[in-house]
Order: C-alpha cells, then sequence, then structure tokens
C-alpha cells in the first residue's frame, strides 16, 4: 500500500520530537550480532497478504485465486505462468490444483516465506529457483508435481501434460530427454501412472548416457525397458547406415 506524504515540521517542533514520531514506525529485533531496527511496514503481515490476495480473486468467488487472476498475478511479479518458479511457489503452498490457489493455500505458502507484498514476493524468486538446486528438495518438487498437475478425478497423468511437466523439469538437465521425449511422442501410452513418473527420475539421475548400467531384469517399468530397447535400436540403425 502507498505510503502517505510527511508533514512539513512545524514552527517550534523541536528535533527530539520529530525523533520521536520517526521511532515509532520501526521495530527494534534482536539478531545474532545484536538488535537492528527494521521498518514495522517491512514485517510480514497476515492482514497486508490477506488484502494483497483479495486483488487477484472476485466477489463471486472471494477465497478462489482462479487462472484470471494468476494470470494477473504471474504478470505483477514479472513470471510467466509457465515458468518452473511457479510450480515451486504452489509447492510451498501445498496447492492442490494447477491454475488456482485458495485462501488458505496463499496464507500457508506466504507466511513461510514472509511475503506479503508484490516486492517481497520479487525478492524471493531467486530463493525459490534456488531450492530446485538440492536433490532432495527437487525430488519431493517432481514427486508433488504429478499430483498437482494431473486432473483430480483422474489417477494417472494424460500423456500430453505429462510431457510438458517432464519438459519443464527435466528438459533443461536430462541429457537424454530429447530422446525420452522423441520416444514418447511415437509409443502407445496415453497416460502416465504414478510409479512410472517416479522412476522416471530415478532413471535420469542414475542411468549413463550409453545406458550401459540398465538392468533389464531390473525392478523398473515396462515402460522404461521399451524406452533402453527403442534407444538401442536407433543407436543401431544409426550405427548400420554409418558403415555401410
Amino acid at each position: 500500500m502507498p505510503r502517505g506524504k510527511r508533514r512539513a515540521p512545524e514552527i517550534g517542533e523541536t528535533m527530539d520530537s520529530q525523533s520521536k514520531r520517526a521511532r515509532t514506525s520501526y521495530t527494534s529485533i534482536p539478531t545474532q550480532h545484536g538488535r537492528r531496527h527494521i521498518r514495522a511496514e517491512d514485517s510480514f503481515s497476515h492482514k497486508r497478504c490477506l488484502t494483497w490476495f483479495q486483488e487477484y480473486t472476485t466477489p463471486d468467488e472471494p477465497e478462489t485465486l482462479g487462472p484470471d487472476g494468476m494470470e494477473k498475478f504471474c504478470e505483477d511479479i514479472g513470471v510467466a505462468p509457465e515458468n518452473i518458479v511457479m510450480l515451486v511457489l504452489a509447492y510451498k503452498m501445498g496447492a492442490t490444483q494447477m491454475g488456482f490457489f485458495s485462501q488458505k493455500e496463499w496464507l500457508k505458502g506466504l507466511t513461510e516465506l514472509e511475503c506479503d507484498s508484490t516486492m517481497k514476493m520479487v525478492v524471493k524468486l531467486e530463493y525459490l529457483r534456488s531450492i530446485l538446486n538440492d536433490a532432495n528438495s527437487f525430488k519431493s518438487i517432481y514427486r508433488y508435481a504429478y499430483d498437482f498437475a494431473k486432473d483430480s478425478d483422474q489417477r494417472s497423468m494424460d500423456i500430453n501434460t505429462a510431457k510438458a511437466m517432464l519438459a519443464l523439469l527435466l528438459g533443461k538437465h536430462w541429457p537424454l530427454y530429447p530422446q525420452f521425449a522423441q520416444f514418447l511422442e511415437q509409443s502407445k501410452y496415453k497416460v502416465i501412472n504414478k510409479d512410472q513418473w517416479c522412476n522416471i527420475l530415478e532413471f535420469s539421475r542414475t542411468i549413463c548416457m550409453d545406458l550401459s548400467n540398465y538392468d533389464i531384469d531390473g525392478a523398473w517399468p515396462v515402460m522404461l525397458d521399451e524406452f533402453v530397447e527403442w534407444m538401442r535400436m536407433q543407436r543401431n540403425q544409426v550405427s548400420s547406415s554409418v558403415s555401410s
């Protein structure tokens, strides 16, 4: 919220009275190295956070931030809705449906992040991105993404949604992702179940580029057995065409 203008000091007003008034807008908090003074408006406010949420809702659904509100929210913080940082934010909120934040989810996540304004959220974006650098946190976000992105009334994720989410989460980090995406394009699969989803991440982390450490008799889903077989066939065809 915009701050009001400061009034000019009246004739005869002392520096002490001005200083006293200034001190009332600051809060003293203990820190590791003593006490630090911060402005009161810099500390997290539950009320401000709720007021901020209401900027993105409608009178018809005051407790739900929907797709239109999400678009405006993303525009305000300078992030595309499909940016991975929005998935991390949804994870922090414990959001259950893509494209929607409930008031309860908003307050849960943003209280933890101590964000009650656009400016504070912008400052936190780099922190949210950094969470992805931790292997365990990434695994938790990856698993969360499955239930978050699939239709709530379906047990499995449709293949188009799965491909989009895999591109978002693994596209830049898994060297074999382009080949896996190509495999999915020509495969018979119409959905991906949670076991397959979780094992794709494990595969991406543990299996070598040349597939030499893949155990066909291991406990991998059939989908990944088929991917390895498809990859080897592709490579054999390339080798045959080069030698001939």
